[in-house]
């Protein structure tokens, strides 16, 4: 699998980003890394507005239009993959600069 190919995989899925890490594990590669970490990054902020969401509708259900802000991960999740790409190494906004900085188990 070649680097562009791991880069893109990587934002597919759990399951895509640890067969992206596996072929990274390999053969390092800064470009891969990046992207690793970018779209671990997507994935957690996922989570942890679905959670959040979740909470908060169960209090209030007439908050349920807050479903809307997942609307940001999938946007985020595009933008990373057409970085992908393009073979570009662009921070994610909101998240990207977190996933930069304090992901580093990837190395």
């Amino acid at each position: 699998m070649d680097k562009k190919t791991q880069s893109i995989v990587a934002y597919i899925t759990i399951i895509g980003w640890i067969i992206a890490l596996l072929q990274y594990n390999k053969e390092k590669d800064p470009a891969v890394r990046f992207h690793l970490k970018q779209s671990l990054g997507v994935m957690i902020l996922g989570i942890v507005l679905g959670i959040a969401l979740m909470i908060v509708t169960m209090i209030m259900p007439a908050l349920g239009f807050l479903g809307l802000v997942n609307l940001l991960v999938l946007i985020l999740w595009i933008f990373g993959i057409i970085n992908a790409v393009n073979g570009a190494q662009k921070e994610l906004p909101v998240i990207g600069a977190f996933a930069d900085k304090n992901l580093n188990f990837i190395n």
